[in-house]
């Protein structure tokens, strides 16, 4: 099953990657440099909010780790892979900005939203360039799709083996041997459906940055067993931390519904974690239980 993942991930990249350098030639071509003037920029306050939505969209770099069982010499090509594909997705997500805003308004941008890089492409590919990144959206979100259930299925079983999560999660679900999968499947099924896409990217945007903010911590505190640096991690914490704050205050301020969404979905998380341990700990018995009385 994991081949089969990783078979579909990377024919979906070497897709994406083609229609982008399309995009991106095409856009270029047709710039529109006063577009690009800092007098078009929107506030600081807006841009910084944005930046958590950034946070999110390389949240899937977490995933990497998860295919360490399945490559050869793990230690070197693991971090080989991820400063590759760290580097060639940041100068992608520049070049496909600067096509973007230097095609559209920022007005233009809010307004189309989510097909703002399709509407970028009219102007240089017609309604061809905006059907050919429609595709190619929706190619981006199979994509992550597919690299989310290729981690879930090893991530939450894992878990389950630990006693983190309930063993239904485990490969001896009674849902099956993928049991973790089946969930994470049926919970994104519940969640695309009744959420709009924009909440969905503002929880997911404050999941991803409370998540750096504790994997940073947890780093910082095994910075000698790791043989980490300090100060990126110290760095790290204080950048996520920074734009987590005030995102959430950003999001009370403009969207309190959303920011409800947010902070009951992560009390929900909480207390589920705190039951199921409670749960957990009382099936678990004690050290003196079950002893024999007497000597």
């Amino acid at each position: 099953m994991r081949r089969r993942c990783s078979s579909a991930q990377s024919l979906i990249v070497v897709a994406l990657l083609a229609v982008f350098a399309v995009f991106i030639v095409a856009t270029f071509t047709e710039l529109q440099p006063h577009l690009l003037s800092p007098s078009e920029y929107p506030s600081a306050r807006k841009i910084i909010s944005s930046v958590a939505l950034t946070f999110f969209a390389y949240l899937g770099f977490a995933v990497i780790s998860f295919a360490a069982g399945d490559i050869p010499n793990p230690a070197r090509s693991l971090p080989q892979a991820m400063y590759i594909a760290l580097s060639v997705t940041t100068v992608l997500y520049v070049l496909i900005s600067v096509g973007v805003f230097g095609s559209l308004t920022v007005e233009q941008v809010i307004e189309y939203g989510p097909t703002a890089v399709a509407e970028a492409a009219r102007p240089a590919l017609g309604q061809a360039g905006f059907t050919i990144m429609s595709i190619a959206a929706l190619l981006a979100t199979s994509s992550s799709v597919n690299a989310t259930l290729y981690a879930s299925n090893g991530f939450t079983g894992a878990l389950a083996k630990v006693g983190q999560f309930p063993p239904v999660f485990g490969s001896g679900s009674k849902l099956g041997q993928h049991g973790g999968l089946v969930i994470t499947v049926v919970l994104t099924l519940v969640l695309v459906n009744f959420f709009n896409l924009s909440t969905i990217a503002s929880v997911g945007s404050a999941v991803s940055l409370c998540v750096f903010v504790l994997v940073a911590c947890a780093g910082y505190r095994l910075r000698r067993e790791i043989r980490a640096q300090p100060w990126p991690l110290v760095l790290a914490i204080l950048a996520a931390g920074f734009v987590l704050v005030f995102f959430a205050v950003d999001t009370l301020r403009n969207e309190p519904s959303t920011f409800i969404a947010m902070a009951a979905l992560i009390v929900l998380a909480f207390l589920l974690d705190l039951l199921w341990k409670w749960i957990r700990d009382r099936r678990t018995p004690t050290p003196h239980q079950g002893a024999p009385v007497g000597g």
